[in-house]
């Protein structure tokens, strides 16, 4: 016996292994028994039941005798990711395992609900279509799915949380369990506690970009007031929303900032993030654009500022194309002292998600998701947009990657990608999707414009975080919450630095 996983809060059985495996390196020498027979690890048993497929794991149910004979042991197997040869992992599966590379956490959406993590050879896994040079075949082979060894749903004490709560980039090595599989992929089951080294700690505040203006983008994860819709359910929650979305925004200090996913809902959204600044820096240290054509859509870009700092030129614009599901917001600013004005351009494109595709528009199976053709074509629109007005600055969230259509599009007209100018590609990601990290928010700034830009970085305040830190309630254990920047959103703002002066 290998490893043990019997309680009721477990697996409900154990594992068991033969200690003089056959010479068929394509066949498992493990099984797992469904049977919480007392037993323990290192004991020698002969078990007898009916070998099945349950949900694709060979196991032996139901048990019908578990004979302890003498005790053994079992090394566990040295494996390296990725497997040699492009093998696959169903050698291994009921097998003891030790890996002895470093690994590096790059997936922990079920963490707090299902007690998982994803690590990964080589660092953590960027999108394919970021620009990274990786495929989706090679991060396949990089990565593997580390779990709990058991069924429950939102565990008591949720994993790699003590003595500090896991993020993505930090990293481990010599993680030892048994393999096994279910829904739909291999997954190792832990044997012994694996310590993750604080590789990637939390930046408490962005790095320092220059510039006499500071501008900001920053998806906010459905900041609505209105509860029960797509973003708080209770006050409560709308409280811890706010909060935590407040913290963001004065850590990033930024002179204008273009929001995405606020409601839909005239002034009221954006006027209550303004008043809770205001409340936090001051009175009349925030205001905002009116937007003067929000669409129909649930959620709107919204844009705020600091008068003190900037002063708007003209009405703001916006565009009544239809291929805009969310219009952009467009406003002309120039600092208050004197210098060179630029123009804010806000966006949010065309999510990936398929729902109602049809056409050209239906995922091509190019890595690009759905919708890809609506938003090359938003991009076209917005540097026509771009095109007249004076130091076109776009930013926002493209639902693109940096290697994909709708983003070249916009280089292709001579907006410059800041953050390839001034971001390190390892830390060049805003969103993280299936354990992947890439770059789903931009800011792109006309030739001249790009001159001025004395830095650019994206604060990680959100990809790298578990969501059971964010301001949700439900499954959420109360003592995580903290009243900061930390998961406010999903994504991570961008931040630059203009010389206007």
């Amino acid at each position: 016996m290998t490893a043990d996983f019997q309680r009721s809060d477990q697996l409900k059985g154990f594992f068991v292994q033969d200690p003089t495996p056959d010479s068929d390196p394509a066949t498992s020498d493990g099984v797992f028994v469904y049977s919480t027979t007392e037993v323990a690890v290192g004991d020698r048993v002969l078990v007898t039941g009916k070998a099945v497929e349950y949900n694709g794991l060979t196991e032996l149910s139901p048990v019908s005798a578990v004979d302890v004979c003498g005790t053994g042991r079992v090394a566990p197997a040295a494996v390296r990711l990725p497997l040699k040869g492009g093998a696959g992992m169903e050698r291994y599966e009921g097998v003891l395992l030790r890996f002895g590379q470093r690994l590096t956490t790059t997936e922990t959406y079920q963490l707090g609900r299902y007690g998982q993590i994803t690590v990964s050879a080589g660092g953590r896994l960027f999108q394919p279509t970021d620009g990274h040079g990786s495929t989706q075949a090679g991060n396949d082979a990089r990565r593997l799915l580390v779990d709990d060894g058991s069924n429950v749903q939102n565990p008591a004490t949720i994993p790699y949380t003590d003595p500090r709560v896991v993020r993505i980039g930090d990293a481990t090595t010599g993680l030892t369990g048994v393999l096994t599989y279910q829904f739909g992929d291999y997954a190792l089951q832990p044997t012994r506690p694996a310590r993750f080294d604080n590789e990637n700690p939390r930046p408490k505040r962005p790095r320092n970009v220059g510039g006499d203006v500071r501008v900001a983008s920053f998806n906010t994860l459905n900041w609505f007031t209105t509860l029960d819709k797509r973003g708080a359910d209770t006050a409560e929650e709308q409280e811890r929303q706010l909060t935590k979305l407040t913290a963001a925004l004065r850590g990033l200090d930024a002179d204008v900032v273009g929001l995405m996913e606020v409601e839909n809902n005239g002034d009221t959204a954006v006027g209550t993030i303004v008043d809770r600044l205001n409340q936090a820096a001051g009175a009349g240290t925030y205001a905002w654009v009116r937007h003067p054509y929000p669409g129909t859509d649930e959620i709107h870009v919204a844009l705020i500022y600091r008068p003190s700092e900037v002063t708007p030129v003209g009405e703001a614009r916006s565009s009544q194309d239809p291929v805009f599901d969310r219009p952009p917001l467009v406003q002309t600013f120039r600092p208050r002292r004197g210098g060179t004005a630029f123009t804010m351009i806000v966006n949010h494109f065309k999510s990936k998600g398929c729902g109602d595709a049809t056409g050209p528009d239906q995922d091509q199976g190019d890595g690009q998701g759905c919708y890809n053709a609506r938003r090359v074509s938003q991009a076209r629109a917005v540097a026509a947009l771009a095109a007249g007005v004076p130091n076109p600055l776009v930013v926002g969230d493209l639902n693109a990657y940096t290697a994909e259509d709708p983003v070249k599009t916009l280089t292709a007209a001579g907006l410059v990608g800041q953050t390839q100018r001034f971001v390190p590609p390892s830390q060049r990601y805003s969103y993280v999707f299936d354990g992947q990290s890439g770059e789903l928010d931009h800011a792109l700034a006309g030739r001249a414009l790009s001159r001025r830009v004395t830095g650019a970085t994206i604060w990680h305040i959100n990809s790298d975080e578990p969501v059971f830190l964010d301001y949700n309630t439900e499954y959420n254990p109360p003592a995580f919450y903290r009243p900061d920047a930390f998961r406010s959103s999903d994504h991570d703002p961008v931040l630059l630095g203009l010389d206007l002066r």
